[in-house]
């Protein structure tokens, strides 16, 4: 499901392959070289990177995505348009082949040049940046990525990579295997196993079986363009909404900044499918349109991102400051935004895990949605995350139960929402109500729930239940660095009066006070549902990213 509005067939191609004006081309032309071009000569392939951004003057050249038998066509260029989609300005390697088809003259501008251009010039920038952006979607819309993911609606592993890939805007083309007996004849040919599945084949050449998404990640190059060699002047750990604020922020007042997340852009917000009390959205917008939105618009200022790994340890002794990930490498910082956000709680059942991805999920996305249709479904939680998610799915699902521990909805949801979900027939409440057993062979089939106020356990036969209860802070990764809350949020400001309570290895070290927003630890920040104190709202979220690159500029002029 595409992040982006679909343009209507009347301005779809004139905004996704616009000409541009000679006054325009003039001033594309002050930065780049011209390049005299071939028939034949091809300027850019699948898995390449750092790929020029080319205006052509004359002549025509070929876009195309080649598969593992042909080459599919994606659009042909003439005199007057321009190459490039979002990977030209995320850093990432390309999808496309782009080959000459007729002489002429083109003019060729380096990623870096490109920067700069759309940084200065607001009307090019209009232009190139629409047309990339659906460009995009419509390498999405018609499956012209550059891999295949073969894989089963039956295997937790094919769903957590789809999730990824839909969730990072990166198209990529999916073979049903339960449905299409050729590619299942061809993997049986080959001894693929079921514990092989999901096979995931890159740039019509690598194969992979059941990868991680960290191996899916670098397989596809998501993570191409990141330079891990250099000290950046600051790193935001989450892509959450306070992570995406402050990357936005950071990148406009020109700084050097990287965006690491394990995940996808958008964090628990991310995987809402409408939020409706956003400033400037009166019709509601999803969490993954407004977190793609916002990661373009931090690219487009030049702001980096890693995905797919996770921050393991921070080497706080001194600075720059060293990030450890998951893989045993390291990234060095002036100062620091941590805005991991927090993971919802997983009930105590004892066989939960053998359920994740198998009847058991921690997000409402189309992709779940559309595996759970005219079938009874659970919601637990009754927080507005919940509550978004019964709205969303009761669209599709026979029935949602909404399970909530306490005895009200008012409390922790927007009053909007609690309208919406008590006047919809489609979903029945349960207030005092919680999960105790689960039970199936490899999906889940029953589900236990039992009534506090009666003490009775009923037995329900319901395939698909949605965690979205509570909240545990992301910051294991931090102790013995900064100072924390008894239950783990991040203090920063004035609530590091409270240190008197803590260890001293994370007292304040500088005669000056802390900084709003800014942990026991100099030029580190806290920003979002990681804080201690949080508002648990979008909007804070994002005001609080903004703000705390305000503070790090302060943070940078003391070094």
């Amino acid at each position: 499901m595409s992040s982006w509005p679909t343009p209507s067939a009347l301005d779809a191609g004139t905004q996704m392959f616009p000409d541009l004006t000679p006054a325009q081309i003039e001033r594309v032309r002050s930065g780049s070289k011209l390049r005299r071009v071939e028939p034949g000569e091809i300027l850019f392939r699948p898995g390449d990177t750092g790929v020029p951004f080319f205006v052509l003057l004359s002549g025509t050249m070929g876009i195309v995505q080649p598969d593992l038998t042909r080459e599919r066509l994606v659009t042909t260029h003439r005199a007057g348009s321009f190459t490039g989609e979002i990977s030209m300005i995320s850093g990432q390697r390309c999808l496309v082949l782009g080959r000459v088809l007729e002489p002429g003259e083109f003019l060729e501008l380096n990623p870096d040049g490109l920067t700069s251009l759309i940084a200065r010039d607001a009307e090019l920038s209009e232009v190139i940046m629409r047309a990339f952006i659906l460009r995009r979607l419509a390498l999405i819309s018609n499956h012209l990525g550059n891999m295949i993911l073969m894989g089963s609606r039956h295997s937790a592993a094919t769903l957590r990579l789809r999730e990824f890939l839909g969730r990072n805007g990166h198209p990529y083309t999916y073979v049903d295997l339960d449905s299409d007996k050729i590619s299942q004849e061809l993997l049986d040919r080959f001894a693929v196993k079921l514990e092989d599945v999901p096979i995931v084949i890159c740039n019509t050449r690598a194969a992979l079986r059941n990868p991680t998404v960290q191996q899916l990640a670098e397989c596809i190059g998501l993570n191409a363009g990141i330079d891990s060699t250099i000290v950046r002047d600051v790193i935001i750990v989450g892509a959450g909404p306070a992570g995406l604020g402050a990357a936005v922020y950071a990148a406009s007042e020109g700084l050097d900044a990287l965006l690491i997340e394990a995940e996808a852009p958008g964090g628990q917000a991310g995987s809402s499918s409408k939020i409706e009390n956003y400033l400037g959205f009166p019709t509601g917008v999803s969490g993954q349109e407004l977190a793609s939105r916002a990661l373009t618009q931090a690219q487009k200022f030049g702001a980096k991102m890693m995905v797919a790994h996770s921050v393991v340890k921070l080497n706080c002794d001194r600075r720059p400051y060293k990030l450890v990930l998951d893989d045993g490498s390291t990234l060095s910082a002036r100062a620091i935004v941590i805005a991991t956000g927090a993971q919802y709680n997983k009930p105590a059942i004892a066989n939960l895990k053998k359920f994740e991805g198998q009847g058991v999920y921690y997000g409402a996305t189309y992709i779940e949605s559309q595996l759970c249709g005219d079938e009874d479904v659970i919601v637990v939680g009754g927080g507005n995350s919940a509550g978004q998610a019964a709205v969303f799915l009761s669209q599709t699902a026979r029935k949602v139960y909404m399970l909530v521990r306490s005895g009200g909805l008012a409390e922790m949801m927007s009053r909007y929402l609690i309208q919406r979900i008590t006047e919809n027939p489609a979903i029945e409440l349960h207030f005092n109500t919680e999960i105790v057993g689960m039970d199936g062979h490899t999906h889940l089939d029953r589900v236990d729930w039992l009534d506090k106020r009666t003490g009775q356990t009923s037995i329900h036969e319901i395939h698909h239940v949605f965690m979205m209860a509570g909240a545990s802070p992301r910051t294991t990764w931090l102790r013995g660095c900064v100072a924390m809350d008894d239950k783990g949020f991040i203090l920063t400001g004035r609530d590091l009066d409270r240190l008197a309570n803590t260890s001293a290895s994370t007292s304040w070290p500088l005669s000056r006070p802390p900084q709003m927003l800014e942990t026991s630890l100099p030029g580190v920040f806290a920003v979002g549902d990681v804080r201690s104190g949080n508002v648990k709202r979008v909007a804070s979220a994002v005001g609080e990213g903004a703000i705390s690159v305000h503070l790090v500029h302060r943070a940078l002029a003391e070094i």
